[in-house]
């Protein structure tokens, strides 16, 4: 989990270490179903920040509602080279329904 800053950055130098990216790191950030996935490309127009930090374009941060504060779930696959963002809403949807099936339908 990591917070997101007001200017879209995520300050978890421990995913970006796992990774193995490195201030410059060009990466190809996108959104799809929710969620934004940021992978290492040579060809990507975004970096990871002088300071390790990656920062969400304004644009991704405006098609998954967040905002500064918002806390996110970071899930790494080193192997891919990828990091995929759960937003709040993301998680939401994600975990409700299980809670709501072991609660017994939300009911106390």
């Amino acid at each position: 989990m990591a917070a997101l800053d007001a200017s879209g950055r995520i300050a978890d130098s421990g995913v970006v270490r796992a990774l193995g990216w490195v201030p410059g790191t060009r990466l190809h950030i996108h959104e799809g179903a929710g969620l934004v996935v940021l992978r290492a490309d040579r060809q990507g127009v975004f970096t990871v920040t002088g300071q390790g930090h990656l920062r969400l374009p304004a644009a991704v941060r405006q098609w998954c509602g967040l905002a500064a504060g918002d806390r996110l779930l970071l899930a790494a696959c080193p192997a891919d080279g990828l990091l995929v963002v759960h937003p709040p809403a993301a998680v939401d949807a994600m975990v409700g329904p299980v809670h709501a099936a072991v609660l017994g339908g939300g009911r106390p």
